[in-house]
């Protein structure tokens, strides 16, 4: 019989003058519950959740008369914080995953290592230029990924091989990296993935 593994969460809780910003995510397919004030950028982060497989819990007040900017950024910090928190030393971890995801007419690949150093490479021209999807600028896209990678310390490369439909493209990127953390978030092991000992 297998061993249970044991469910591993993270949770955050961040305030400044300019968010308010609480989130809750555990490793393992679970429900989303997802309230920003931004309706795309919910959407999105429910896209994150199921294909992620990961339950994710995120309540978040900004200055949205100003911009969503601050909101947006300050969910990626927190985000990012939690998932370092739930993968812990990230022992027992796949650590590297990728996944090619198309939207129709889009097709974007995303390929994440949990090394403990943040970088994001980001191969992404959206279509038609600079441009609203609702009330999202779909520049937050490029700002939220790097505020995840940089308070979870992984590493992300994002190419968008192609794509029209601005809607299709910025949808296959959060799935696409949703996919690629399910691969190296999974459990495959009881060793630690480094020559090193720490990651």
């Amino acid at each position: 019989m297998k061993a249970k593994v044991a469910r591993r969460q993270g949770r955050i809780a961040r305030k400044t003058k300019e968010t308010d910003v609480a989130v809750a995510l555990s490793l393992g397919p679970g429900p989303a519950a997802i309230g920003t004030g931004v309706p795309f950028f919910d959407h999105m982060l429910e896209q994150l959740s199921k294909h992620g497989g990961m339950a994710l819990r995120v309540r978040a007040r900004g200055d949205l008369p100003v911009d969503a900017h601050h909101t947006v950024e300050d969910v990626g910090i927190a985000i990012g914080e939690a998932l370092r928190q739930a993968v812990a030393d990230k022992t027992g971890l796949a650590r590297y995953g990728n996944a090619v995801v198309p939207l129709d007419e889009a097709l974007v690949e995303a390929v994440v290592d949990l090394s403990g150093r943040p970088h994001l490479t980001w191969n992404a021209s959206l279509p038609s230029g600079k441009r609203f999807i609702g009330s999202f600028d779909v520049d937050l896209t490029q700002d939220f990924f790097q505020a995840l990678v940089n308070h979870a310390r992984l590493t992300l490369h994002v190419n968008v091989r192609y794509g029209r439909n601005l809607h299709h493209v910025v949808e296959a990127i959060f799935k696409a990296v949703a996919r690629a953390l399910r691969a190296a978030t999974a459990v495959e092991g009881t060793a630690l993935p480094s020559t090193k000992g720490m990651l």
